[in-house]
């Protein structure tokens, strides 16, 4: 059995994963049928290692995860971070203040860097899902330990309208990438999935044209742009699938499986 690529990348939400964070038995059935034919599968995602982790074992994945928008790279089998890059919380705040100097205040909250690294939330963040979170009722508390992101929410503004003033506001401090519904965050300037996944896979000894990569959200189209092809899920935002070079079905029906058994036929 051939397969095309030596390396399969997928994003967790809204793409491995359907919406009860399960991954279907059939996508399971093959991922392991790439692995067998050669291709390392790793995971890509907005989430930090602390949010990732139990979802990895539950998978019984022991290799390299690319975590935090690429800020981390996790050795899954020895369960430690390979590299971790911060956020300078100076800059932050300086970007910080220049969103709310254009689209007044935002609501905030922060993921603070380490395996261990809590999710700070601050007053009027609506948290999506049940991951753990701490919250904090004093700005200060947010920048008292080094940040892999800040995650900012506004009352009235759209995610895409949201992210669009970030960037116009700040996008010489920090990256700004839209990961989900209601997920709009803050990076290290320069910082994207591609950065992280072009890191894990020089470890696998694998290179941008060996890699198929699955997404859903904005965050996905750096990925896209590295690797040799990109796969949006029907479920994807439209400024993913304008630039994918395929659309799948959605991660609710098997979409990564889709693709993958006809690449293995």
């Amino acid at each position: 059995m051939s397969f095309p690529y030596g390396l399969v990348a997928t994003d967790l939400d809204g793409t491995l994963l359907r919406s009860d964070e399960s991954v279907s038995q059939r996508t399971r059935e093959a991922l392991a049928a790439a692995t067998a034919a050669g291709a390392a599968h790793i995971v890509v995602t907005g989430r930090a290692a602390p949010w990732t982790r139990h979802i990895l074992d539950d998978l019984g994945y022991d290799g390299l995860a690319v975590c935090a928008q690429g800020a981390q790279v996790y050795h899954a089998g020895e369960r430690r971070l390979l590299t971790s890059v911060t956020l300078d919380r100076q800059l932050a705040g300086v970007a910080l203040a220049k969103i709310e100097a254009e689209v007044g205040p935002l609501y905030l909250a922060a993921s603070r860097d380490g395996l261990d690294g809590e999710v700070l939330v601050g007053p009027g963040y609506a948290l999506t899902g049940a991951l753990p979170a701490t919250p904090f009722a004093d700005a200060s508390d947010l920048w008292s330990a080094p940040l892999n992101k800040i995650y900012i929410q506004h009352p009235e503004l759209s995610d895409d309208e949201l992210a669009e003033a970030a960037r116009r506001a700040a996008g010489g401090f920090v990256s700004v990438a839209m990961a989900g519904a209601g997920i709009v965050e803050l990076l290290p300037l320069g910082l994207s999935k591609a950065t992280g996944l072009s890191l894990a896979a020089r470890r696998l000894g694998m290179k941008a044209a060996d890699t198929i990569a699955f997404g859903d959200m904005p965050n996905d189209i750096p990925m896209f742009a590295w690797a040799a092809r990109g796969v949006a899920m029907a479920n994807a935002h439209e400024e993913l699938k304008a630039v994918a070079d395929e659309v799948t079905s959605s991660n609710e029906e098997d979409g990564i499986a889709v693709v993958l058994e006809r690449l293995l036929a």
